[in-house]
């Protein structure tokens, strides 16, 4: 039987401490980025994803693991700039990204147990590709609220995207670690 609880907290791990590794190298760097510049580059790593399970090679080394931590980790970020909605202050200490970090992930966490209560855990049956996939749709989304500055008529807000693309990027990583 799976744990899939304790699988997505080891797969956070592994997220996290590249998060935490890179906020002491680079700083809060990353606070200079616009929402859709962000967005962007969510979707570079997600193409390029696409394009490596389509082409089934790579000239990169990088491999998709490692970009759907990225992924992962640009979707936190994007968060952390959605809630802070100011751009006067660029200075994030370590200590603070780290909780923003948590804060998001644990309601990414609590998302997934209670979508899992209720599809029965269908994303085990999944193929990878299929959330690469539906990381494009929600990029795509995102994209669409963006242009419209952020109103919907009859959908969930960018947030939710952000939060369903950690869970794909956590299931896929599962899979990838379950596949070895």
């Amino acid at each position: 039987m799976n744990n899939t609880s304790a699988q997505y907290d080891e797969a956070i791990k592994i997220c996290k401490d590249i998060f935490m590794k890179k906020m002491k190298d680079y700083g809060s760097s990353w606070r200079i980025l616009r929402p859709a510049s962000l967005t962007d580059q969510i979707f570079i790593k997600a193409q390029r994803i696409r394009t490596i399970e389509e082409k089934g090679t790579q000239k990169i080394d990088d491999d998709i693991k490692g970009e759907f931590i990225g992924i992962l980790n640009y979707c936190v970020i994007s968060l952390i700039q959605v809630g802070l909605n100011n751009y006067d202050d660029l200075e994030l200490k370590v200590a603070e990204a780290e909780q923003y970090y948590t804060k998001h992930i644990d309601h990414a966490k609590n998302l997934m147990e209670a979508k899992n209560h209720d599809y029965g855990e269908a994303w085990r049956d999944m193929r990878i590709g299929s959330f690469t996939d539906m990381l494009l749709v929600r990029i795509m989304r995102i994209k669409q609220i963006e242009d419209n500055k952020g109103k919907t008529v009859a959908s969930e807000g960018i947030e939710s995207n952000y939060y369903d693309m950690i869970n794909y990027c956590v299931f896929a990583l599962i899979k990838m670690e379950e596949n070895k």
